[in-house]
């Protein structure tokens, strides 16, 4: 079985990278509402590091730890 490793550097980029595209343009990934996350998650997550950024927040968000999220953002956040 594989030794999987948890990186805590994608919770801090999730806190402090901004949605590049769209309706929620310039938006704090981890502000991203619930609503467009479920959107997104039927249509698919774009590829590369913004795809596992807005699906690590609807996992987390969905799952009602947010509270992590908030955490992070006060300890780490820039903005």
């Amino acid at each position: 079985m594989e030794n999987i490793v948890p990186n805590p550097q994608v919770l801090i980029d999730c806190v402090n990278s901004r949605m590049p595209f769209g309706k929620y343009k310039d938006t704090l990934i981890c502000d991203m509402p619930i609503s467009y996350l479920e959107w997104m998650h039927s249509k698919g997550f774009p590829p590369g590091k913004l795809g596992m950024l807005l699906s690590t927040v609807f996992e987390i968000k969905s799952n009602g730890i947010d509270q992590l999220l908030r955490q992070i953002k006060h300890k780490y956040g820039r903005y």
